[in-house]
Parts: C-alpha cells; sequence; structure tokens
C-alpha cells in the first residue's frame, strides 16, 4: 500500500477513484466493472447521500442509458413518466404566445424524471456489481507523487472549530490512492478547477460560461397537472439582452418541476436570479397552475453552458475530466445527463484498456480517452450546436435568428462563435437600473430563507467557513462601491449580506450555514475574490426528489 502524504491519515487503495456520485461518475463505474470485474473502483460523494445534491431539470434522453444497461426496464429503473407532449412560448409581461417548437426540443422518445432518484439507482446497480461508494466524504485535497502527476485524492478533516482548531472531535480525513483518478464533480467542482490550473488545461479552449438553474416542486391541483407535458419559455421576465428561461415538466403523482435558468454572463449588478424565478411564476400563464398547490421542494444549481469551444483538455498525469465537470451539456437540448453518462462509459472503456496495459512507474495519460470521445455521438452532437448558445450573446432577437439558422444548417456553419468569461460582464452600479422586485406572497412567491429551509440545508456551525475570500477587503472596498456588491443579489440562499453597524458603516457577513453549493458566488463574483471549497462531508443540501 502507498504511503501516506500525511503521516496522520490512513490510506486506502484502488485501481480507480472517481469523485461525484452523479450521472457521470455512476456510469463510468458501471461501465468499468461490467468491462472488468476485477478493477477496484470507489466513488465519493459529498452528499448525505447519493442524489442529496442532485437537482435538475430534468428529461432523461436514455440514448445513454440504454448502451449501460441495456434490460433498465427490468431492472425498475425510475422513469415512470414518457414525455408525450411539448410547447415553446414566448412571454410578455402579460401575454404568451406560441412558437414553434425547434428540433433540438422535441422530447419524443424521453422520460421526465427526478434526477436525484435516478442516480440513486445507479448507486444501487454498481454497488451491485462490487462498487464502494462513500456518501457523506467530500473530496477536499489532490494528492501528487514527487514528479507532479495525480495519486489519488483526501476527505477533509472533520471536527474543526471556525479557527480551524482541533477539537475534541478531531478526526483526519482519508487518503484515497489510485492509478487514475476521475473528476466527476459537476459544474465548477472545487478539485477540477485547481487540477484546471495546475495543468493548464483551460489553454486552448474558450472560457466555460454558465447559467445558474433555480428549481421548485410542486404538488399541483390535480385539475391542472398534465403527466407527460413538457413547457419551456423565453422572454419575460429578462430583458431582451440578457438569457434565460424556463422549463415546466409534469411528473407523475400530481408533482410539477418548475425552474428558472438564468445565463451568469447578465450584466446588470441588480438583477436577483432568485426573484426572476418569484416573478415568473406569477406570470398569467403560469400562475393558474401553481393556485392551491404546495410547494415541497426548493433547490438552485449551476449548469455548464459553454458547450464544444468551452471543453478543456481532458486528461492530465493521472486522471481525467468527465460529465459536466468537463462541460458536456447539449445547451438547445437543455439535457446534459445522457452526455455525462456517455463520457462516463467512454472513460471507463478507454480506462479499462489503458489500466490492462503494462504497469508503469508512474501515473500516466490516458490519451485514448479524448480520442475516442471524438468518434462518439456525443462530440458530434455537442459541435453540431457549438454556436447556438453563444449566438445570444447579442440578446434575444439575435439569439434566436441565430438558433434559427444553425438548425437550418444542421451546425455546418463554417465559423466558431466565442465564449466569454461571465465574471467579465457585468457593468458598474452607476451604470445600470436597479430592479425593483414585487414582495413574496407566501403562497405562490416566497422569501429566500423560506426557500432555504426547505431545501433542507444543513451545515455543522462550528467547522470552518468552506467560502473563502481570497482578501477579505475586496467585498466592501471593491465590490460594494463599483457594483453595490452584488454577491447579495446573485446568491439563492442569502448567504451574502451587506450588514452596517450603528454609525452605518458597512460589513461583509457570509452566512454559510444556508449555502446550497450552487457555486454561483465563485463563478459570478467580478472580482474573483470567493473561492468555493467543500465542508464537512454530508453538508449542505438534502434534496429528496430532485
Amino acid at each position: 500500500m502507498p504511503q501516506s502524504i500525511r503521516p496522520d491519515r490512513e490510506n486506502m487503495a484502488y485501481d480507480v477513484v472517481i469523485v461525484g456520485a452523479g450521472p457521470a461518475g455512476l456510469s463510468c463505474a458501471i461501465r468499468l466493472k461490467q468491462i472488468n470485474p476485477s478493477l477496484s473502483v470507489c466513488v465519493l460523494e459529498k452528499g448525505s447521500e447519493v442524489g442529496a445534491h442532485i437537482l435538475s431539470g430534468a428529461v432523461l434522453e436514455t440514448r445513454a442509458l440504454d448502451e449501460l444497461i441495456p434490460d433498465w426496464k427490468d431492472k425498475d429503473a425510475p422513469l415512470n413518466t414518457k414525455a408525450t407532449k411539448d410547447q415553446f412560448l414566448f412571454l410578455t409581461k402579460k401575454r404568451s404566445f406560441r412558437l414553434p417548437l425547434p428540433p433540438s426540443m422535441n422530447n419524443h422518445g424521453n422520460y421526465i424524471i427526478s434526477l436525484g432518484n435516478f442516480t440513486r439507482w445507479l448507486a444501487g446497480q454498481a454497488e451491485a456489481l462490487g462498487v464502494e461508494i462513500f456518501p457523506g466524504f467530500a473530496a477536499a485535497e489532490i494528492l501528487y507523487d514527487a514528479d507532479d502527476a495525480v495519486i489519488g485524492v483526501a476527505t477533509g478533516d472533520v471536527g474543526l472549530d471556525k479557527e480551524g482548531n482541533k477539537t475534541s472531535h478531531f478526526q483526519p480525513g482519508m487518503e484515497l490512492h489510485a492509478r487514475q483518478t476521475i473528476l466527476a464533480e459537476g459544474a465548477h467542482g472545487s478539485l477540477s478547477k485547481i487540477v484546471m490550473r495546475k495543468y493548464a488545461l483551460r489553454e486552448d479552449s474558450d472560457p466555460q460560461t454558465y447559467g445558474l438553474g433555480i428549481k421548485e416542486l410542486w404538488e399541483v391541483d390535480p385539475a391542472v397537472h398534465r403527466p407527460g407535458l413538457a413547457i419551456h419559455t423565453v422572454g419575460w421576465p429578462m430583458d431582451r439582452g440578457t438569457y434565460g428561461g424556463s422549463w415546466i415538466y409534469h411528473m407523475e403523482n400530481n408533482l410539477v418541476s418548475i425552474g428558472f435558468v438564468v445565463g451568469l454572463d447578465y450584466k446588470n449588478p441588480y438583477l436577483s436570479p432568485y426573484d426572476e424565478m418569484q416573478r415568473f411564476k406569477l406570470h398569467p400563464a403560469i400562475r393558474p397552475l401553481l393556485e392551491g398547490g404546495r410547494r415541497v421542494a426548493y433547490g438552485a444549481r449551476a449548469l455548464v453552458e459553454g458547450g464544444f469551444q468551452s471543453l478543456p483538455k481532458l486528461t492530465f498525469p493521472g486522471g481525467l475530466l468527465i460529465g459536466d465537470t468537463a462541460g458536456f451539456l447539449n445547451v438547445p437540448k437543455i439535457k446534459g445527463n445522457h452526455m455525462a453518462m456517455k463520457s462516463g462509459m467512454v472513460a471507463a472503456e478507454t480506462l479499462a484498456e489503458y489500466l490492462a496495459g503494462p504497469e508503469e512507474g508512474k501515473p500516466g495519460i490516458c490519451s485514448l480517452y479524448p480520442e475516442q470521445l471524438q468518434k462518439s455521438w456525443l462530440w458530434a452532437e455537442l459541435k453540431k450546436v457549438r454556436n447556438i448558445r453563444p449566438g445570444f450573446h447579442g440578446g434575444l432577437w439575435i439569439g434566436l435568428l441565430n438558433a434559427a439558422l444553425e438548425t437550418l444548417l444542421g451546425g455546418r456553419t463554417p465559423w466558431t462563435l466565442k465564449n466569454h468569461a461571465d465574471h467579465k460582464q457585468l457593468k458598474k452600479s452607476h451604470d445600470s437600473k436597479p430592479i425593483a422586485y414585487p414582495k413574496p406572497d407566501g403562497r405562490i412567491t416566497f422569501d429566500i430563507l423560506t426557500s432555504v429551509q426547505l431545501s433542507n440545508t444543513h451545515h455543522a456551525e462550528d467547522q470552518p467557513c468552506h467560502l473563502k475570500l481570497k482578501d477579505p477587503r475586496v467585498p466592501i472596498a471593491v465590490n460594494l462601491p463599483e457594483y453595490d456588491e452584488p454577491a447579495q443579489r446573485y446568491c439563492p440562499a442569502a448567504v451574502y449580506e451587506i450588514v452596517r453597524d450603528e454609525q452605518g458603516d458597512p460589513r461583509f457577513q457570509i452566512n454559510a450555514q444556508n449555502c446550497v453549493h450552487c457555486k454561483t458566488c465563485d463563478i459570478k463574483d467580478p472580482s474573483q475574490n470567493i473561492n468555493w471549497t467543500v465542508p464537512e462531508g454530508g453538508g449542505g443540501p438534502n434534496y429528496p426528489n430532485m
């Protein structure tokens, strides 16, 4: 067994360690064991259970699932509601207009699901094959050998107080050593961003760009419930220069998944994605669905929108990137789960071959992985739609016209549009117009703290703050005068506040216990001063059916 990097930590050795029990990580684990049952495979999940931190719309295209587990129906996969009807609406403040359905939004043959429940099922399939899954263990550190190759990860220490001192409950983290380490953390993972910087994986790609998805689960009146109906909207409440839109998916048992996505390249520092979601629900075309209903869950998560031109280099010495960590999401389809699964499967197939080869003296690079990805349907699908999301940089109408052109030509246009970094897009507050949002009514719209309670978020209060400021002076000295400190609005969990004392002097307060792990602060902060790191394992939201 390899020696521990830190003497007080125990270690375990595996052939493959996977960070993240989402659809990408679990599909990779399953495929590895299908190909070679003798491989030792471990999956770490920072949530208290598999699915606890998973949030997605979600309509699942089963292409990858059909390849991974062809008999999934016989194995009781929780795909219970077929998508039977699609609608695409353009909203003004008071009216809605039916638009022609883009081919990418045709969900015939797909299923409306809870992704959390689906990943719980995938975890069961993986464990049945011998995969070891450790929920409640947050990978907090990348481990390197003397040659700077990745040799695994370490989980975080527990039992530290707010100042980082050991308490009587202190337990050191565990080191998990691996021949190959796979990062499947989802969008903007805390370890993935470290690896990308260390190995310059974004050197030849555009910046990744993101959206913030805010989701609620409602139990609605059976009279208005239409199982299988999938609705998407564009337009109001977004202005014509801001990318955003909604989904409304009718699930089983009178449940409706309703969500709103705001592109994090928005320009107005006074915009609040949370409040945009709340006022969206008041639209005359939306509110009747929710009247008399009951909101049962709330959550938020960043999603990758950069597409093909924002893909980083996918391998590094000792490991590779899969799923949303790499950026595999088809924005026009509003789907990434099938791509996440496929990337995990291709990674597994190439890793199985790589690990079966001659034993190398140090962790190497599985160069076959990106080569095989480029031959897969995932690569072709992503390349085909590469220009649709960046086409909206010019506004809604230009974006829709560009999307129509790209669709008509099948993505064969000879150019590739560029992406930009989201944090660079904010205008200064003195150049921006404040937005007056309606007060919550407690029936259709809700205050943010009530919503956070519904996410079942919990962090041990006496632990080091996992939201770290590179320079504590920046929020008050820079962000407040220049941008009216946008963190107090872009966060969908009221983590960040400007608090004033009796003399009116401002102080930047971090309510880390509210954090739902969406990563928006790390992405959108205009000064790039916030570093999102993992809290103690098991902390954060506990989504039941998201």
